[in-house]
């Protein structure tokens, strides 16, 4: 038996358990939990100690399989990510804490579960941090974009910023980003530099940082190159003159 599976089988709920079907209009989350998924993992790919999950589940109670919740996205910081990815789940019980975030995505048959039992539990299980994005623009949650803290065990909404184009944003302490809705999609910004963690920008902005870094090696190289030829002129130009004076002297010590 693997170590692998030596830490699955002695964390495993000792009962039976399956996941449940999912509903067809779940689908309608997909794009966007993948989309600020990906934000999220790209964000803090240089970083060790953040786990991000999506698509599974979150267990609390070793004693019972069907005390667990499937979050759209979670994510803990100050864990190993090797570690959590030992387990077929996340067990809040070998990770020694639960997640810091938790962000629930909108659909037709999760809303009103989202808003109400989600909710508590969350709050039960002492995640620090709650969103909910509502692709509709609020039709679901009845507002687009919401994260609430929690203080003394109950959750607190955070303010609601709205800009003059009508996007509106709020700030998450635990991650210190903002999450954003302009009115068709979501994103996410770093408020001390103001980027916008996109893919697209990301990618192009990481294609950018290479090719400058390609061209400054290059640059550096030329440099380096034209000191060595300079080096090697001075060189010879030296030898030349000490060949010079070393016959100047050979001709008159023979007169």
């Amino acid at each position: 038996m693997t170590t692998r599976e030596a830490t699955i089988e002695r964390v495993l709920p000792d009962i039976f358990y399956e996941e449940p079907e999912r509903i067809e209009d779940d689908m309608q989350q997909e794009p966007t939990i993948s989309l600020l998924t990906f934000m999220l993992r790209w964000r803090f790919s240089r970083r060790a100690d953040v786990f991000i999950g999506a698509g599974g589940f979150v267990f609390w109670n070793p004693d019972n399989g069907n005390d667990r919740v499937g979050p759209d996205c979670f994510i803990t910081i100050g864990t190993d990510p090797d570690f959590v990815y030992q387990f077929p789940n996340y067990f809040v019980w070998e990770v020694g804490k639960p997640p810091d975030l938790v962000l629930e995505v909108a659909s037709p048959s999760t809303a009103s579960n989202d808003l109400g039992h989600k909710r508590d539990l969350y709050a039960r299980l002492g995640v620090t941090e709650y969103w909910k994005m509502d692709p509709t623009g609020g039709e679901l949650y009845g507002v687009a974009l919401m994260g609430e803290r929690l203080v003394d065990g109950e959750y607190v909404a955070y303010d609601l910023n709205v800009e003059p184009d009508g996007t509106v944003w709020s700030r998450s302490e635990v991650l210190n980003l903002g999450f954003r809705w302009d009115g068709e999609r979501f994103s996410i910004r770093d408020p001390l530099t103001g980027e916008t963690i996109d893919p697209r920008i990301s990618l192009e902005s990481e294609r950018t940082r290479a090719e400058a870094a390609e061209i400054r090696a290059n640059a550096a190289e030329r440099r380096a190159e034209e000191e060595r030829a300079r080096a090697e002129r001075e060189r010879q130009t030296r030898l030349e003159l000490e060949a010079r004076v070393q016959r100047l002297t050979e001709e008159r010590g023979e007169e």
